[in-house]
């Protein structure tokens, strides 16, 4: 009896318990726990042999099968439940049981009207928000705050402005009543708040003298940078500080920043300093104002230039000298040209004629001539041309002869020395050009001079310009023709207050 009682004692001391090794880092048995919760768990052996997976299951459910360390998101109905948390290896298989409780889910009773959860807002925003109970309590306060910032007490239905830097933030919307608090979180993403474009105190116009310009923004601490020759603003650009003098035909731009703002959109004036008078014009002159306004403009290729040439007119408000201008767009191939046209009106005798007209031409423009011309049909039913332009070809402003018979045409061009070449034209602004030509009796015209932005050129010339062709007796015509450069290509013109004098 003896012998066989030391050998149950050996067996007992020779045998090595078996351990599951399994380590459970959250939760803990006996927890309270809202769904979902998080199962965290390691092993490294399962019952003594090396472990090859892990798992969990809820009281007798399927096992959710893991590696041999994992953290998984586990959901449960609300109550008393048994979270398996489990491993397995070769013929081997062991688990730890938890006891766990799952609370019902907590319904905030605060209501926020604004922002809403996910929402993007520029800084400051408005939060909007209320609530009549806290934690089912009656609420005394509420209050918000960022991320984990200090909380700011408001009442229990209020409107307030919040202020956030740029970026991912959490937004604590919280309520407190008798030995209670609660909250609502909601994900919002800051951006930058865009800085007001500048306005000016004078609008874009023709001034007879120099003017002062002030430049503001509706952004508080908003710095204003501009430019005066029509190139784009940056902050690296003139820093405002005061009225700014024009005392020349300008291009005032400006953009506008402030801390924790993008930059503002570029505002852009253009500012018209005519300080000559022009051409004499007497006061019982006719003049006929906004040609280019008119209806029924005719819009065709002219045959005498090359390749071809599609046009269009629209009526627009920007940019403008006097709240409306026309917009001419010329597509061409081959240096074609398109001619502009309209009737404006009706008189055999006058022999006085100035062409008058505001021209802005865009960056991207390309052509080779601007023609500004006016025809008149006089008592002898023959036409009289006072042709002109701007030349790209020659450099020089340009006027018409007939070098044939007045029934036996020959349109010419003449050179004069006055220098002119659209393509030097300045961008983006507008420029004023004016025309002066009369006529005698037996169909000689003489030009007198242009004038480019107030400043005089001579002409003085005259030539034999009348033509019969058989149009309608005292006819008046404005012309307006753009020409191409190249192979192809476009030109945006707009033309403000075309006007013609005549007496």
């Amino acid at each position: 009896m003896r012998k066989l009682l030391f050998a149950a004692m050996a067996l007992v001391a020779c045998t090595t318990p078996i351990t599951h090794a399994i380590t459970v880092s959250t939760p803990s048995n006996g927890a309270q726990v809202t769904s979902p919760f998080t199962v965290s768990a390691s092993t490294t052996t399962c019952a003594g042999v090396p472990a090859v997976s892990m798992g969990y299951s809820i009281d007798s459910g399927t096992a959710v099968i893991e590696p041999t360390s994992f953290s998984a998101k586990v959901t449960a109905a609300a109550g008393v439940h048994v979270l398996h948390v489990k491993c397995w290896g070769q013929n081997a298989h062991a688990e730890v049981l938890l006891n766990i409780t799952v609370l019902a889910a907590h319904v905030s009773d605060i209501t926020v009207v604004t922002p809403s959860n996910g929402a993007t807002v520029t800084s400051p925003f408005t939060l909007t928000a209320s609530t009549r109970t806290c934690a089912s309590k009656p609420a005394v306060s509420m209050g918000y705050s960022i991320d984990s910032g200090t909380a700011v007490i408001e009442p229990t239905s209020f409107t307030a402005s919040v202020s956030a830097s740029a970026g991912a933030h959490v937004l604590h919307v919280k309520c407190w009543g008798e030995g209670v608090g609660d909250q609502k979180l909601l994900n919002i993403n800051v951006v930058q708040a865009t800085t007001a474009t500048p306005s000016f105190s004078l609008p874009s116009g023709i001034y007879t003298n120099s003017q002062a310009v002030s430049i503001s923004s509706s952004t508080v601490g908003a710095k204003i940078y501009y430019t005066v020759d029509g190139s784009a603003p940056t902050t690296a650009s003139l820093l405002y500080t005061g009225p700014i003098s024009i005392s020349k035909t300008t291009v005032l731009s400006a953009i506008a920043a402030a801390w924790g703002c993008t930059k503002s959109g570029v505002a852009s004036a253009s500012y018209t300093i005519s300080t000559t008078k022009g051409p004499q014009i007497p006061s019982y002159a006719i003049v006929q104002q906004q040609i280019d306004l008119l209806p029924n403009w005719r819009i065709k290729h002219d045959p005498a230039t090359p390749g071809t040439a599609t046009g269009s007119m629209t009526v627009v408000s920007d940019p403008t000298l006097t709240g409306q201008s026309v917009k001419y767009y010329t597509a061409f191939t081959n240096a074609g040209g398109i001619l502009y046209s309209n009737t404006y009106g009706h008189d055999t005798d006058s022999k006085n004629f100035v062409y008058d007209v505001h021209v802005w031409l865009t960056a991207d423009s390309v052509l080779s001539n601007l023609e500004m011309d006016g025809n008149q049909v006089t008592r002898n039913g023959n036409t009289i041309i006072y042709g002109f332009q701007c030349s790209g070809y020659s450099g020089v402003w340009e006027y018409t002869e007939n070098a044939g018979t007045r029934e036996q045409t020959k349109a010419h061009w003449l050179k004069s020395a006055a220098l002119c070449n659209p393509a030097k034209w300045t961008r983006n602004t507008w420029h004023h050009i004016q025309i002066s030509a009369s006529r005698d009796d037996s169909g000689n015209v003489t030009y007198h001079s242009v004038w480019f932005d107030g400043v005089e050129q001579p002409i003085n010339r005259t030539v034999m310009s009348e033509f019969s062709l058989g149009w309608a007796l005292g006819a008046l015509v404005a012309n307006f023709q753009v020409d191409g450069l190249g192979a192809s290509g476009s030109a945006t013109i707009y033309v403000d207050n075309l006007k013609m004098s005549r007496w």
